[in-house]
């Protein structure tokens, strides 16, 4: 599924984005706890998540997680959006809560991770 589409399906608003806007994004995993993100070894993974701070910025670029969907209408600083930029990943937030937005996304087409 494409970053676009990921938008268009969850109202979602792109909030910055690498030239790899239109890549494909294989597989999602949904998780608030970063002990949880850091046990991931996936390529093309969508981060679901509602912990919006710079510690989930660095718990994905540790994973090598270029994308990130923040739910429940979370804001994502300016801070966060610098870091993010720096390191080449796109940022979605929605308004959804983390299991419409996980079931919209997998009713869509996205394959979950487990």
């Amino acid at each position: 599924m494409k970053v676009e589409e990921i938008c268009s399906v969850l109202n979602g608003e792109l909030v910055c984005s690498s030239d790899r806007n239109s890549h494909e994004v294989t597989y999602a995993f949904a998780s608030d706890l970063m002990s949880d993100v850091l046990t991931i070894n996936c390529n093309n993974l969508l981060l679901i998540t509602g912990l919006a701070n710079l510690q989930t910025i660095r718990t994905a670029e540790m994973s090598d997680i270029n994308c990130i969907l923040f739910v429940r209408n979370k804001s994502v600083t300016p801070e966060m959006k610098n870091l993010a930029e720096e390191l080449g990943m796109t940022l979605i937030t929605c308004p959804s809560t983390m299991f419409r937005a996980s079931g919209e996304l997998y009713r869509a087409g996205m394959k979950p991770l487990f």
